[in-house]
């Protein structure tokens, strides 16, 4: 049996992408099972998907609180130096696998004192992508439990060791991939005007929407990441695409905007004969902190821990379908001691394992509320 920095290791390791974390749930489900057989405890186990584990908790009569990890990872490869390093080219470049073994911390803590509160411990596939999230609740596997309360926490380097970080209402902001295909027509490049040019057309689209996005920033963030178009330097582009992503403050607030492209890409199809497509991808519903429960909280947070409330981030976590569903409260949870700071999503990030013992910490005083 695992202790929980020896877990994180393994899955550091041994990272795997959404949906496909099958060693993962294997390695979690073998530990779990032995520490209910360390503490001679009833419990059940649920797997209402391929990957991923529910554990049931239910020493009482009484609703559950449900506690959430995340298990996947990234395809990056890890460039952090640890000496647990990841062993293939993907990478818990987003702190899952902490995440992970903190709640398994959380776990051996609530078996081996006997707490006398029925919790659900989900270990989740599928955060980064795929919505796993909506998977689990769509699943019904949920249903059956009266759930008054939901948690989870989100490591980063935002913040020194430690440090809590967290906001009434809105934390995180909703999340939606946007896919932008313009179809011209080719020509040689000596004779522009026997062609419509789906490069200029993206190009003159990434020049107008800075303006839309940019009338309200603290609502709104707009990125495109990835751009393909054409396929010889003397051929004017009959081909061309975008591949981004917006955040905004509430999944309706994403309607609007969507809508304002669309009218600059009505524009530009006009002035330049290329037409366009607009595609939408994965939707991730926004963060929403139950105030009343984030209150409580707050006034529960033991003195030797610092906390600071923080603005709404454009940080994305599909935990939003969770917090739709059930009161919740959702935190960051700080882990640089001295170094310089990574983010999230990048080849060096791999914080300490002082900071499980901290999360576990933070389970304690949301379970003793």
């Amino acid at each position: 049996m695992l202790t929980p920095r020896e877990l994180r290791h393994d899955l550091h390791q041994h990272p795997e992408l959404s949906l496909h974390e099958h060693r993962t749930t294997r390695v979690i489900k073998n530990n779990v099972e032995e520490l209910f057989k360390k503490f001679s405890c009833d419990f059940s186990l649920l797997q209402p998907l391929e990957t991923g584990l529910i554990i049931d908790y239910n020493p009482v009569n009484s609703d559950y609180i449900l506690l959430r990890a995340d298990i996947d990872a990234l395809p990056i490869k890890e460039k952090s130096g640890a000496k647990f390093h990841s062993l293939n080219d993907n990478m818990h470049a987003c702190g899952h696998d902490l995440h992970t073994a903190i709640l398994y911390g959380v776990l051996q803590y609530v078996l081996k004192n006997q707490i006398q509160q029925n919790i659900i411990f989900l270990f989740q596939p599928a955060e980064e992508e795929n919505g796993g999230a909506q998977k689990i609740l769509d699943s019904g596997v949920l249903d059956k439990y009266n759930i008054s309360e939901a948690f989870a926490l989100h490591v980063t380097d935002e913040y020194k060791h430690g440090i809590l970080a967290s906001r009434p209402r809105v934390l995180f902001a909703s999340s939606l991939e946007l896919d932008i295909h313009f179809s011209g027509r080719s020509s040689h490049i000596a004779f522009p005007d026997q062609g419509r040019n789906a490069l200029l057309a993206l190009t003159n689209f990434l020049n107008q929407v800075d303006s839309i996005v940019g009338e309200k920033t603290n609502e709104a963030v707009l990125g495109f990441g990835q751009a393909k178009a054409g396929k010889a330097r003397n051929i004017i582009a009959r081909k061309a695409q975008l591949m981004g992503t917006l955040r905004t403050s509430t999944m309706e607030k994403a309607d609007y905007y969507v809508k304002r492209l669309e009218d600059v890409l009505c524009t530009i199809q006009k002035s330049t004969g290329v037409d366009y497509e607009l595609q939408k991808g994965a939707q991730y519903r926004e963060v929403y902190n139950d105030p009343i429960l984030f209150q409580k909280f707050r006034y529960s947070l033991p003195r030797n821990f610092s906390f600071i409330q923080c603005s709404m981030k454009m940080t994305a976590e599909d935990f939003g379908y969770f917090t739709e569903q059930y009161p919740a409260v959702m935190l960051w949870l700080g882990t640089r001691k001295g170094e310089h700071q990574a983010g999230l999503h990048n080849p060096k990030f791999c914080p300490s394992d002082d900071i499980i013992d901290t999360g576990i910490e933070v389970y304690k005083t949301l379970l003793n509320m």
